[in-house]
């Protein structure tokens, strides 16, 4: 097994000052790696040299890796506070009172005494079960709403306050939604988390986050490859097959898919890619650290940007909505949320 030094990684600073290493291992599973396989492979990417760790109530997988973290430290082979890990609350636990039990769940499960990231997974309370089909709707789901969303960011905040997590942050936003809430936050998040990948570049909510000196986290950094059956449709482009990655990969002689993570990282990101394979996610945290894509490189991956939305959250549609669209305000407005 081959070890990457840590301190070699990009480090992002977070507007505490605290820092985040600039790749992460994501753990969810899919629906092709069982809760006892992405275990394993967080023993091995910890190991390898891996210090931060994407994780979620809803992967299913929390208290296996929980066991992972509790070895590793019981056994010195890493301290905590050399690690940066990160959960997010599920959309069934959005009511009051609601988010410390599912906070104090994870950190049971993870056998934690804090978090360094906690997120608001989804941006409603929108359930639906694990593996459900993309048709499938939750008669109870509602569209966004700010003061709902603004009810659950309270107890997100009360977290930090009692010493739970060290920061918390938002995922799947728009800039819409970013525009109303931040302006109500009393803890401002940390970090957004958000698809990102070549294919899929969001550039205008990018720049608008940035300019709140909020740091990014990209999801499906690799095109999403593995993602479940259910979550394809026609239109979806894989990037990693697009003649511009494939043409630069073989310039540096490497798999498509470590051009994708030094393309965020270079840019300035914080990619998750998952594998359960030790050649590969070795692979994937090493190679930022060497061969840096060229200026001329970057410029033609920005180039690649075509609106490629893998993870669409048809299953969040509540009733009455025309399509998946209406979840990301694609119009630009918020015509279609809640006003209560």
């Amino acid at each position: 097994m081959e070890f990457i030094d840590p301190a070699k990684i990009p480090q992002r600073t977070l507007y505490t000052g605290a820092k985040m290493p600039a790749v992460g291992m994501g753990t969810f599973g899919s629906d092709h790696a069982t809760p006892e396989q992405v275990r394993d492979a967080v023993r091995g990417a910890i190991r390898v040299g891996y210090r931060h760790f994407d994780c979620a109530a809803c992967y299913g997988n929390e208290d296996q890796i929980g066991e992972v973290f509790a070895e590793a430290f019981q056994s010195g082979e890493v301290k905590r506070e050399d690690m940066f890990i990160v959960s997010k609350v599920w959309n069934d636990m959005h009511g009051k009172g609601d988010v410390l039990l599912a906070c104090a769940r994870t950190l049971r499960d993870l056998q934690l005494d804090y978090l360094d990231m906690y997120y608001v997974h989804w941006p409603f309370p929108n359930y639906h079960p694990p593996k459900c089909d993309v048709t499938e709707r939750n008669p109870n789901s509602k569209p966004f709403s700010v003061k709902r969303f603004m009810a659950t960011w309270r107890q997100m905040e009360r977290l930090v306050d009692m010493g739970l997590t060290k920061h918390i942050g938002m995922s799947n936003m728009t800039l819409p939604k970013l525009k109303a809430v931040l302006p109500l936050c009393r803890v401002k998040p940390a970090c957004i988390e958000m698809e990102l990948h070549p294919c899929f570049q969001q550039q205008e909510l990018y720049d608008y986050i940035r300019s709140q000196g909020i740091e990014i986290v990209g999801f499906c950094p690799l095109g999403s490859p593995d993602r479940p059956e259910r979550d394809r449709t026609p239109e979806d482009v894989a990037d990693l097959q697009q003649p511009v990655i494939r043409k630069i990969a073989e310039a540096h002689g490497v798999h498509p898919v470590l051009i994708a993570i030094k393309w965020a990282v270079q840019k300035g990101h914080t990619p998750i890619p998952f594998s359960i394979k030790e050649k590969n996610y070795t692979a994937n945290l090493k190679c930022v650290t060497e061969d840096p894509l060229t200026d001329e490189e970057m410029e033609e991956i920005r180039g690649m940007e075509c609106g490629n939305r893998l993870v669409k959250g048809q299953v969040f549609l509540w009733p009455g909505a025309t399509d998946w669209r209406d979840l990301w305000d694609e119009d630009g407005t918020d015509a279609l949320w809640d006003k209560d």
